[in-house]
């Protein structure tokens, strides 16, 4: 949208998305640099609002690999057809939070007009345009993007919006317990970490001795920044959001997967699913082409599922609401539900694959006298390598470990190195 510009929050360190935050045991993935579906999430987002007219994108990051893999994708965004320019460096030591970001780089770029500040790890669907109403209307200097979710959903996960009889913000309860929400109605808005601000407005609050005191010390956005500006007498209003996917842990992750292969996200839909490459490729097995097996239903593609360049899949296979990134090899009579399958990745005969992540170059060494099974929300990183015969649950297992044939490992067990692993065997021994 005209006069819109667009502000990317990239910072943290993705500890409840490990192991797909990593990519090695030491390194860090920044969440702007995940894959869902094929792009990273900060292409999305940028694609996203850029079709809803934002053309000007300011990175406020914090630390070297958050900002240094975004630049990496986004660089200045001649691809993208947008312009992209990053905050310095040199921030970071006093960094305090994404409020205090945020309010830092609006003065270094002297920005004014309104400025939709947005969170790299996640996805959404909304109508900008009818936000940019909404709080001109209310005369607001911050709008919060809310979604709607039921008290259960809410509690202990979420932040709720307070709002008073004129249906302004008078507050926020940070992850509230069931109890505190639970007469709140069949619904209650939650803070989706999505703000359209009044540059010029905001900069003036932030230029009070007791909120520029307060960024001195914390200043998270959803913590403390906003809470501020409802208390200080500063129009904050909310706005509901059509849809919007929490990317935070595996199980979000491939819940929100789910939804965006199932077109829950329009402004993410209307990519091949199936490329064309792949269709043509012949699997060593049976030597007949993928859209040969398909057409005759030797390999069942059931709905929800993207399968990328190069992708070699034998005889036999059937896969739902699954992402199958580029040259990935799928053996005969494997099953794969609900299931993000990174590059380059093996998956071997006769494999059961159900509500699991598998990063890049993962090693399923299923066989089919020994199936390998994974369930439950297993997160592998990449270049991880599973024995034929393993079972696993929910188990999550940092980039670059073994897990050896045929011994169990306790359901929802965190593998971070070779002595958890040991250890794992042990317990299950």
């Amino acid at each position: 949208m005209d006069g819109v510009s667009g502000i990317a929050l990239v910072g943290g360190r993705g500890v409840r998305a490990r192991p797909l935050t990593l990519n090695s045991p030491d390194c860090l993935r920044s969440k702007a640099a995940m894959s869902l579906a094929g792009r990273s999430l900060i292409e999305w987002a940028v694609e996203s609002l850029h079709s809803q007219g934002v053309d000007r994108f300011f990175v406020a990051a914090n630390g070297g690999q958050n900002r240094a893999q975004t630049k990496a994708i986004l660089e200045h965004g001649e691809r993208l057809g947008v312009s992209v320019r990053y905050s310095r460096s040199r921030f970071d030591d006093s960094n305090t939070g994404s409020g205090e970001a945020t309010l830092r780089c609006l003065e270094h770029w002297d920005l004014g007009g309104l400025a939709l500040v947005f969170p790299s790890d996640s996805v959404f669907d909304f109508d900008l345009e009818a936000m940019v109403r909404a709080h001109r209307a209310a005369d607001a200097v911050v709008t919060v993007a809310s979604v709607l979710r039921p008290p259960a959903e809410a509690a202990g996960k979420y932040g709720v919006v307070q709002q008073g009889p004129d249906g302004m913000v008078t507050g926020f309860l940070e992850k509230p317990e069931l109890h505190t929400i639970a007469h709140c109605g069949s619904q209650v808005e939650t803070n989706a970490g999505m703000y359209l601000v009044d540059c010029d407005r905001l900069r003036l609050a932030g230029r009070e001795p007791a909120l520029a005191a307060l960024a001195r010390r914390s200043l998270d956005w959803g913590g403390d920044l906003l809470p501020y500006l409802a208390g200080h007498g500063h129009r904050v209003a909310s706005f509901p959001i059509t849809r919007f996917g929490d990317l935070g842990s595996p199980r979000d992750y491939l819940t929100t997967l789910r939804d965006v292969l199932r077109d829950a996200y329009p402004m993410l839909s209307g990519h091949a699913r199936i490329h064309e490459s792949s269709l043509q490729l012949k699997d060593e097995t049976s030597g007949r082409t993928l859209a040969e097996k398909i057409a005759d239903g030797t390999v069942r593609i059931g709905p929800g599922v993207r399968i990328g360049r190069d992708v070699e899949i034998g005889p036999g296979v059937a896969l739902t609401d699954s992402d199958i990134g580029d040259g990935v090899d799928i053996g005969a009579g494997s099953v794969l539900w609900g299931v993000a399958c990174g590059d380059h990745s093996i998956v071997g005969p006769a494999a059961r694959i159900f509500d699991s992540f598998l990063g890049a170059m993962v090693d399923i060494r299923s066989t089919a006298d020994r199936p390998v099974v994974l369930e439950d929300f297993c997160a592998l990183g990449d270049e991880v390598r599973v024995g034929a015969g393993t079972r696993l649950s929910g188990v999550r297992a940092y980039p670059r470990l073994e897990i050896h044939s045929g011994v169990g490992i306790p359901p929802g067990t965190e593998l971070s190195c070779l002595q958890d692993v040991l250890r794992g065997l042990g317990k299950a021994a």
